[in-house]
């Protein structure tokens, strides 16, 4: 007992100062949301967008450069997005749109992106996030591009060949399945998710639950309301979902590939500006002939530019034609950028400009 109180003893005065502290910060953090407020007034009478990726850039890499510790960057970080998120909402209420139901990885990523300040819609597929920006009834959506694991997105990259829409950034989040369950280990009969989940996490499930009936759902968020309706039976899935719905998380991590990233895109209407670190993606088909595509790579050479990514899907409307997606690193307010766009184009039968967008930076 008198251990005890020594230790509260010896406590007090440094609670003190933290208690002085908070109060310090938290006038500080309002001080700021004032000026978010002006810079709110602003942004509405010219009509800017509310959401600046280049800006977002500079403010984190800001409080990278500030910090010396020793809190490390990553926490700075989450904070400083819950501090843009709130200031979204202080300047104009954002609505997000992502591939649902709730609790799905597109849903995760999106929380990370834009915090827990703004409006979110799940909808029920890629197309659909398109689609309700080209209606105006979300600003921004977050939809998967590419997996570490599995490569591109079909149904993303299909709706870039449908819909005309920006890319204004991208996310790249870090995919850790999760058993979710409400019942012990050795009464599980049944595990849900989605075909890719249980793919990812097949050696796992092998050893440890081996007697387990794998079957497949929509989606991850699917599998997990299933979960929480049948006695024996669990999801693999993320922690938000394991939230969402009531789960608790028997296992955390289960995928084969700890290193398993998800590429997402940020779309919207308005093009972001150049933050000094940028890609430029590009979509575009070629001549059904030898050496065609070789001819538009050697024109990206030619000017020096690194071709980070290439990707293709067929043109769905004559055989054996193909859209070839590419991102090139730097932003096509370059000149450089720009000339070699046009140059390529005469290789092409068609091609399109996506858009520019800071590099992510980290793996959230």
């Amino acid at each position: 007992m008198a251990t005890q109180d020594n230790a509260d003893e010896a406590l007090a005065p440094l609670r003190m100062r933290i208690d002085t502290i908070d109060r310090q910060i938290v006038e500080l953090l309002n001080e700021r949301a004032c000026v978010v407020v002006e810079i709110g007034h602003i942004k509405r009478n010219e009509d800017s967008p509310i959401y600046a990726p280049d800006r977002e850039q500079k403010v984190l890499q800001q409080v990278r450069t500030y910090n010396q510790g020793p809190l490390p960057d990553s926490c700075l970080e989450a904070i400083w997005r819950e501090l843009m998120s709130g200031s979204f909402a202080l300047e104009r209420p954002l609505r997000i749109g992502y591939l649902g139901p709730p609790g799905s990885f597109s849903h995760m990523a999106a929380r990370k992106k834009f915090g827990a300040s703004v409006e979110y819609d799940n909808l029920d597929d890629i197309t659909a996030v398109f689609e309700e920006i080209s209606r105006g009834h979300i600003e921004y959506g977050l939809v998967p591009i590419e997996n570490s694991t599995i490569g591109g997105i079909g149904e993303t990259l299909d709706s870039f060949l449908r819909m005309s829409c920006q890319i204004c950034a991208e996310v790249l989040i870090y995919v850790h399945y999760n058993l979710l369950a409400n019942s012990p280990p050795e009464e599980i009969k049944a595990i849900y998710s989605k075909p890719e989940a249980l793919s990812q996490c097949r050696k796992w499930l092998s050893v440890q639950l081996r007697h387990a009936q794998t079957i497949p759902t929509a989606s991850t968020s699917k599998g997990a309301e299933i979960a929480t309706k049948e006695h024996g039976s669990a999801a693999i899935g993320s922690a938000l979902a394991g939230e969402i719905y009531g789960l608790k998380t028997l296992f955390a991590n289960i995928e084969d590939d700890p290193q398993n990233v998800t590429r997402f895109f940020v779309i919207g209407k308005q093009p972001s500006k150049p933050s000094g670190d940028d890609k430029t993606s590009i979509m575009f088909t070629t001549e059904h002939k030898s050496g065609a595509l070789v001819e538009v790579l050697n024109v990206f050479r030619d000017f020096g530019l690194n071709m980070t990514h290439i990707d293709k899907r067929p043109s769905k409307r004559v055989n054996w034609e193909y859209y070839f997606f590419v991102d090139l690193a730097g932003h096509f307010s370059d000149s450089n950028m720009q000339n070699a766009v046009e140059e390529a184009r005469k290789h092409c039968l068609q091609m399109t400009y996506l858009g520019s967008y800071p590099r992510a930076r980290e793996i959230l």
